[in-house]
Order: C-alpha cells, then sequence, then structure tokens
C-alpha cells in the first residue's frame, strides 16, 4: 500500500513540475473549452480516477480513465507523457509488456531520459529477460544514480560481455571499496570462463592485503579443490588456522583433508568442533557426519573413534536426522542398537515421517510389536492420511492377536492409498492373514482373489 502511496505522490509532483499548459491559471473571461467542455477539469478528473482504480488494482478502468483524460489535453504533448507513463505501468501491471514498452518509449521521447520512466523501463526489460536492451537504459540511469553500475555489471554477465564487466567492478572496487557482492559477480565470470588462474591471483592478492578476511581463504580453497590442487587447498586451510584459530569454518575442509591424510584423529578434532559450531548450518553438519560414517564403512579399523563423534553431536543436536543417520549406519551391524538410536530420534523429533518409518520398519522385523503398535497409533494422530502408518498399525495389532483393530486399520489406510499397487499389495496379504487366523475364509478368499488379480495385471 506505501508503494502505490509513493506513486500517486510521484505523479502529483510530476504534474506540478512539468509546465502543463491544463493546468496553467484560467482566464475568467475566456475560459479553455472544447467539445467536453472544461478541458482543465476533464483532465484532472479522469487521471486521478485512474490513479485510484490503479491503487486498488483495477488496471483496465484506470486505462479506460485515462483514456478519457488523455482527450482532455489532446493538444499538450507534456500532459499526454505523463498520461502515457501511466499507461505504461498499468499494461506492465497486466502484463501486456509490448503495450507497455511502447508507452514508455512515447514519454522518454516527450520528456526526455526521466528517472522514474527509465527505471520502469529497465524493470520491464529485465523482467523480460531483455538484457540487451537493458543496457542502454542502464547506462543512462547511471548517470543519475551511479548504484546501476553494478546492475550494469550483471547485465554485461548476463550478455557475455565479461571484458566490460571485469573493467566495471575493478572500478567500482578502486572507488567504493571491495564488497562480497561484486566479488560474487566476479567469481560468476570466472566459473562462467574457466580462468581460474585470475581469479585464483585476485583472491590471493585480497589475501595479501587483508589477511584477516576469512571469506577470501574459503573462496580460495574452494578454487584450488576445484581445480584438483588439494596440497595447495590444504595449506590454505591451515594458512587460515593460523590466521584465525577461532575460525570454525574452516574445519568443513581441514576435517576432509586431515582424513585424506590418514590423520583421523585431528579429523576427528575438526569435526568436534563442526559439532559444536554456532556458525555452521544443520545441513552442513550432518553433511559431514554422514561423509565420516561412510569413511567408517570402508575403515572399520577406525570404528573406535565413533564414540567421540557421537558424544559431541549428541550434546549439541536435539534433532532427529543425527539419529537417523547413526541408526542407519549400525542397521547391517547392529540391528538392536541402530533401533536404540532409531527410538531416540523419535522421542526428539516426533514429526519426522522417514525417522517414524524406518523406526516401524525395524521393530517389525525384531518383531517388537506392541512398541510398533504404540508408535504407529500415536504416528497417525500427526499424520492422519499417511497410508503406510495404518498398514504398520495393522501388522502391529495383527502380531498382538488383535483382529478387529488390524482390520480396521487395514480397511482404513486403503482409502489413502492412490496409484501405488505395491503397497496396495502388502496391504491385501495382510488381509489374508488376518482373515485367516479369524477364520474368516470367505473374506480370505476374496482378499486373495484381489491379490491374484493386482499380481496377474502387474505381469
Amino acid at each position: 500500500m506505501l508503494k502505490k502511496i509513493n506513486h500517486l505522490v510521484f505523479f502529483i509532483a510530476l504534474i506540478a513540475c512539468i509546465p502543463l499548459q491544463s493546468f496553467a491559471q484560467k482566464d475568467d473571461q475566456n475560459p479553455p473549452e472544447d467539445s467536453l467542455g472544461n478541458v482543465t477539469d476533464v483532465f484532472q478528473e479522469n487521471f486521478f480516477e485512474a490513479l485510484k482504480q490503479r491503487a486498488i488494482e483495477n488496471y483496465e478502468l484506470a486505462l479506460q480513465a485515462l483514456k478519457k483524460a488523455e482527450k482532455g489535453v489532446k493538444n499538450d504533448p507534456q500532459n499526454q507523457a505523463v498520461i502515457a507513463f501511466e499507461r505504461g505501468k498499468n499494461y506492465v501491471s497486466l502484463k501486456q509488456y509490448q503495450e507497455a514498452e511502447a508507452f514508455f518509449l512515447k514519454t522518454i521521447e516527450a520528456v526526455g531520459n526521466k528517472y522514474d520512466v527509465l527505471v520502469h523501463l529497465y524493470e520491464l526489460y529485465f523482467k523480460q529477460g531483455k538484457y540487451t536492451e537493458a543496457i542502454p537504459v542502464a547506462q543512462k540511469l547511471i548517470s543519475i544514480n551511479t548504484d546501476y553500475k553494478e546492475d550494469l555489471a550483471d547485465l554485461y554477465i548476463k550478455t557475455k560481455n565479461y571484458d566490460k564487466a571485469l573493467l566495471l567492478l575493478d572500478e567500482l572496487d578502486a572507488k567504493r571499496g571491495e564488497s562480497p557482492y561484486r566479488d560474487a559477480l566476479r567469481n560468476q565470470i570466472f566459473r562462467k570462463t574457466g580462468n581460474n588462474k585470475e581469479e585464483i591471483n585476485k583472491l590471493v592478492s585480497k589475501i595479501n592485503k587483508h589477511p584477516k578476511t576469512e571469506n577470501e581463504y574459503l573462496n580460495l580453497i574452494y578454487l584450488y579443490s576445484q581445480q584438483g590442487d588439494a596440497q595447495k587447498a590444504f595449506e590454505t586451510a591451515k594458512e587460515l588456522l593460523k590466521t584465525k584459530p577461532k575460525s570454525e569454518k574452516v574445519h568443513l575442509a581441514l576435517y576432509k583433508f586431515y582424513l585424506q591424510e590418514g590423520d583421523v584423529a585431528k579429523s576427528v578434532q575438526s569435526l568436534k568442533v563442526i559439532a559444536k559450531s554456532q556458525q555452521l548450518d544443520n545441513q552442513s553438519k550432518y553433511r559431514v557426519l554422514d561423509d565420516f560414517l561412510f569413511h567408517l564403512n570402508n575403515h572399520p579399523e577406525h570404528q573406535k573413534y565413533l564414540l567421540e563423534v557421537i558424544e559431541a553431536f549428541a550434546n549439541q543436536e536435539n534433532n532427529g536426522t543425527f539419529y537417523l543417520q547413526l541408526g542407519t549406519y549400525f542397521l547391517d551391524k547392529d540391528p538392536l542398537k541402530a533401533l536404540q538410536y532409531f527410538e531416540k530420534g523419535v522421542q526428539l523429533d516426533p514429526d519426522n515421517f522417514e525417522l517414524i518409518k524406518n523406526t516401524l520398519l525395524l521393530q517389525i522385523t525384531l518383531e517388537k510389536y506392541a512398541q510398533a503398535e504404540e508408535l504407529s497409533r500415536k504416528s497417525l494422530e500427526i499424520f492422519p492420511s499417511q497410508p503406510n502408518l495404518y498398514l504398520y498399525n495393522g501388522i502391529a495389532n495383527n502380531a498382538l492377536q488383535q483382529w478387529d483393530k488390524a482390520i480396521n486399520s487395514l480397511e482404513t489406510g486403503l482409502d489413502f492409498l492412490f496409484d501405488d499397487q505395491k503397497t496396495e499389495l502388502l496391504f491385501y496379504k495382510e488381509m489374508v492373514k488376518v482373515y485367516a487366523t479369524k477364520g474368516n475364509h470367505k473374506k480370505e478368499r476374496q482378499y486373495q482373489e484381489k491379490i491374484n488379480q493386482l499380481q496377474l495385471k502387474n505381469k
């Protein structure tokens, strides 16, 4: 709403600033009239009606009012320019971009390179991905607002004018100092052109000037790694740690480098820093943990370090994802231990459906039917439309000889099942088991026939 008010204020100011003949002082003896009567009143009444309609997003009505306003100033090109500008904005709102462009250009032709008109034309071109057309508009805007130099650099990149973009970015750095945004633009160029050597030289130069800047080191580590130069990447990471001993992000790299060097003890120390870090997001932490667990699968002799890692993450994280990873790791090695981790995770994160599903499957596999019945029942309160939960609940109740509950759960679950014949088959097989146990052979045969039909269909 504030934006709309600002547009209204702008137009009032624009009308006031342009010497519009229709707003000249009236001559009481000879008021300007045409077939519409008082020209000034016609223009004002319809123009401000258009602004009102635009403010409430009635763009078609706004355009109709502007056409009427135009008739009131048909001999005044500057008033017509004001109307054309507003018509262009309404066409943008209606996504009629060709018409909008025509009216913006008409406005510029009449009143010159007015800042607000150029901004709207620039945004129109950018919205359509017309980057080549946007460049000369951005160049005109720069003469009014130099902040558009960064936009121009971005446009040069989008149109593959990389040399021009680099020159402009260097010019901005020299005048305003370096900025993360311009660094990101420059990195785009280096990646697109494959000119990693120049990018590396640029980063090394920045580090020499500002050795305490952590991000430059991290970017350099990344680049060396991308080039396959692990040794230089490792040396840069150690240099960063020496320069900034409290850096936490550097351990994302150091952890891996130490592991590759065979120094598992130091790798685990870095992993502990990662686990406790307040700067790193959970996704990064879990990715590193997953990598370490994968390493243990291939190097079981390093299993002795796992307890330290578990303690580091367990003390810092109350998220079920950590226990899901641990449970998955132990699934083939020690199913009972895996189940302990899964169940711990469910306690901490009862909304984690993947964790619930894995826990239930393992509980049923290990014949922990009472636990499976309770967990599936409670989980259905959170996920009442998940058919798998009804299936697990039915299996558990069947094993516990609670056949009516099993039938109810299985029948309900089938109602939520859509286009999943594999799961549908599991439901029918469990139904056959329930009715066979109950001695209801008629129902047993009915569901067996459904199984036969489904299997025949999939042959």
